[in-house]
């Protein structure tokens, strides 16, 4: 019995040696992704708490980096597109539509105080034979941009960009004149 139990001691001795011998290697892999500051030099930089302190503190910085990049990649595809973010009427709505091969684009460039329900957008697309991919949108200022990515259901009807188009002008007349009225 007694020697059992030294083995089973020396086998959690084992297992226990083993996982904090995982544990350093992957804190050391986590050090060498995360860039050398000043304080690299000093003991406290050799702490498992150290390193975790500062891998959370520097994906924080590259989920802002991604964030302020994907504002700056929108702003850029609009004026490729050739929108611009300069409405001076609130209740003006831009619409672009681009559609390439079985692919559309459908960019709304709005104020916030908007009277258009993006719901009857949708509903226009997947009447004109369009699946909804993607939907997305950003504001800048007191400006708000959707954009939406959809397909064709059906590659051999393809979609109509004019039709298409026309519809998405009428609906943000409408919705236009009803947001002028209030």
């Amino acid at each position: 019995m007694e020697g059992g139990r030294k083995a089973s001691k020396l086998e959690r001795k084992t297992v226990e040696k083993n996982r904090r011998l995982l544990m350093k290697g992957l804190l050391s892999q986590l050090s060498s992704l995360i860039p050398k500051t000043q304080t690299s030099g000093s003991k406290d930089a050799l702490t498992p708490q150290y390193i975790l302190e500062e891998a959370t503190s520097y994906i924080k910085k590259l989920q802002g980096k991604i964030e302020s990049l994907k504002r700056k990649r929108n702003m850029l595809e609009m004026n490729m597109q050739g929108i611009h973010m300069d409405i001076t009427d609130d209740h003006k709505i831009e619409v672009q539509v681009t559609v390439k091969d079985d692919i559309m684009d459908v960019v709304l460039l709005s104020g916030l105080n908007k009277g258009l329900k993006l719901h009857q957008v949708v509903s226009i697309l997947e009447e004109e034979g369009a699946e909804v991919i993607n939907a997305s949108f950003f504001t800048v200022g007191d400006k708000i941009m959707h954009n939406i990515h959809s397909q064709a259901i059906s590659s051999r009807i393809g979609l109509e960009e004019k039709r298409i188009k026309e519809r998405l002008e009428d609906l943000v007349l409408m919705a236009n004149e009803s947001s002028r009225k209030d």
